[in-house]
């Protein structure tokens, strides 16, 4: 049966999908505005416009998908931009944006003070809009939004945003356009950082991932090279591993990371164009309340800004230049 005709058995589409608007009013995220999207297939998620369009809460058929930290959906006024006060109000969630003129650890360069992984996640939207509406014989969800990172005399980067989902398909179809609006080259970072939490992510889970090249971030990555596609317990003392995977494309650059939990019968996909977004980081965190998967498309190495420089990796764009950038969120059952 398709869409149109299940129509006859309803008397709202509420019954079927819907997308919720409305404000967070208690703690950390009081004042926050909010979309509850049900996209009619089991898939539902919360996006905050107030974070950058980013998406926190996320679960399939009642299962959740996403890693959240002790702070949960926190309103970006709380912001500290200093050395890792990133981390203080870091909510994790299916998706949390770094950039966009800079991530990764903190530093210094050409003057300015850089805090960790960027100020987008905390930089509220405008324009925000709900245009969904139907597509021939789909139903389509669409939010739209604008968030823009900038200051007088210095770097002027805009990203337009429209996230869309398919009613009856369980896809998250992230479309980011980054122009500088400036009138200077700017430096451009983004690192799409996804956050994946129990019982997806549990010692059942495998990583399924096929890079050109894999590199340990560190001593502590090193030792953990053979195992990065497996996952454990909880441990009482665990230090993150993280790594690095340079990925292939097929013909027409797409490249894809997942998932798989065949206890729950469930593989998430993370899906990008490598000729946008060449690497994927890799964060593994297997501690007591921080247990955590992260599948991170980037168009660098998670590096500093000074470092990326200083290696002559820094990607810059010229004054109106934009890019194009897709990321794909999907379920399946499997």
């Amino acid at each position: 049966m398709n869409l149109k005709d299940k129509l006859k058995y309803i008397g709202n589409s509420n019954q079927l999908w819907s997308v919720r608007h409305y404000e967070l009013t208690d703690g950390w995220a009081r004042k926050m505005r909010a979309f509850d999207v049900h996209a009619g297939n089991g898939l539902q998620y919360t996006v905050l416009p107030d974070r950058g369009m980013d998406i926190s809460l996320a679960s399939y058929k009642g299962t959740n998908l996403a890693y959240l930290t002790c702070n949960g959906e926190t309103n970006p006024a709380y912001y500290e931009p200093e050395g890792i006060g990133w981390l203080h109000t870091f909510g994790g969630g299916l998706l949390t944006t770094c950039g966009l003129t800079h991530l990764g650890p903190p530093s210094v360069d050409d003057g300015e003070t850089l805090g960790l992984h960027g100020r987008y996640s905390t930089i509220p939207a405008r324009q925000v809009a709900d245009c969904s509406s139907w597509i021939g014989d789909e139903f389509q969800i669409k939010l739209k939004g604008i968030v823009e990172e900038g200051y007088l005399f210095g770097n002027k980067l805009r990203l337009e945003r429209e996230i869309v989902s398919t009613v009856g398909k369980n896809e998250i179809e992230i479309t980011d356009t980054i122009t500088n609006f400036g009138n200077k080259p700017s430096p451009y970072t983004i690192l799409y950082h996804v956050n994946l939490g129990y019982p997806l992510l549990s010692d059942k889970a495998e990583l399924e991932i096929n890079p050109q090249e894999t590199f340990a971030r560190d001593e502590t990555a090193v030792s953990g090279m053979d195992e990065f596609r497996n996952f454990t317990e909880p441990q009482e003392q665990y230090d993150e591993q993280v790594f690095f995977h340079k990925m292939k494309g097929n013909q027409e650059g797409l490249a894809q990371a997942s998932l798989l939990n065949k206890e729950l019968g469930i593989r998430l996909n993370v899906s990008f164009n490598v000729n946008q977004l060449p690497f994927l980081a890799e964060w593994k965190m297997m501690g007591h309340g921080e247990y955590v998967l992260g599948l991170e498309p980037a168009n660098v190495f998670v590096k500093s800004r000074k470092q990326l420089r200083e290696e002559g990796s820094l990607p810059f764009l010229k004054p109106q230049e934009s890019v194009k950038n897709k990321v794909v969120i999907s379920i399946e059952e499997v």
